[in-house]
């Protein structure tokens, strides 16, 4: 009988940091592991699982991670999963701690070792792994161009920014955690510990301990969205300001009467109002 193991290598050409090279390096790092290597492309349709694949390795930003993330758990799928960086900030790839030399990545996978739970967060009809938000940076993540994006890669939300600033808008959100209503300006839900890069809203969060950790402001002008981003930069904590509210929770609601963008691992994935919920199947992550 067979045994060797398939990797399925899926991966998005259109990502901040592809390159062709890495892509065919990566896969001789799985084959010297003595696995068959897999190639699918995931741009923007729905990815597939061969039928074949006992490990997965998704090489992409957070975006293509996302996305085929959800596939494996709307399948059921409990095969080992790896991240290789390939995007423009990578915070799932983040989580995994220190980047591995390739040849040490590969058989890592291959041979299932260091396993840790990932829970995804249900977003409605769509799912995220590392981060969500309603308020400033959703508007900045929703006026971001695409072309100028794959230009000058993250500087493109910087930009984007830029316009958010001007307008600066403040809705009226209304929060409900687990029965706990509360209003707000804007709102802030981990569930790992990164947020926009290397910094923490929530310090707590992590990836494997199945809840939701929720930062809300009650005032979100612009002075406020400031000290919120300087508690982070400088590596406090935000949720310890008079002006948040910090809890955590297994799900949640975001409700406003106008239509505001909802931004999840970087992307625009819906508007309010939105129900969020721990995943109850975790994927192992290596």
């Amino acid at each position: 009988m067979n045994h060797q193991p398939v990797v399925q290598l899926f991966y998005n050409p259109a990502s901040g940091s592809f390159s062709p090279a890495r892509m065919a390096a990566l896969a001789a790092a799985f084959e010297a592991e003595g696995a068959r290597v897999v190639r699918s492309e995931s741009v923007r349709e729905v990815p597939v699982l061969d039928a074949g694949a006992t490990h997965v390795c998704i090489a992409g930003g957070d975006g293509t991670v996302r996305h085929v993330a959800m596939m494996l758990a709307r399948a059921g799928a409990t095969l080992p999963v790896a991240v290789w960086p390939a995007g423009t900030i990578n915070l799932i790839a983040r989580e995994g701690g220190p980047s591995r030399p390739l040849a040490r990545f590969a058989r890592d996978l291959v041979q299932a070792s260091l396993p840790r739970d990932h829970f995804l967060v249900t977003l409605d009809e769509t799912m995220f792994l590392a981060c969500a938000s309603v308020g400033p940076d959703s508007f900045s993540v929703a006026s971001v161009s695409g072309a100028l994006k794959r230009r000058i890669g993250r500087l493109a939300y910087g930009v984007a920014f830029l316009g958010v600033l001007w307008r600066w808008p403040r809705p009226a959100l209304r929060i409900d955690a687990d029965g706990r209503g509360l209003a707000c300006e804007a709102v802030y839900v981990a569930k790992g510990r990164y947020f926009a890069g290397p910094w923490s809203f929530a310090p707590a969060a992590r990836v494997s301990d199945g809840l939701l950790h929720v930062v809300a402001l009650r005032r979100a002008r612009r002075r406020d969205f400031l000290v919120f981003c300087l508690d982070m930069l400088l590596g406090r904590d935000p949720g310890a300001r008079a002006n948040a509210m910090a809890l955590t929770c297994r799900a949640l609601a975001i409700n406003c009467d106008v239509p505001v963008p909802v931004q999840a691992d970087g992307d625009v994935v819906a508007t309010c109002p939105v129900r969020l919920a721990v995943h109850p199947a975790p994927l192992p992550f290596h």
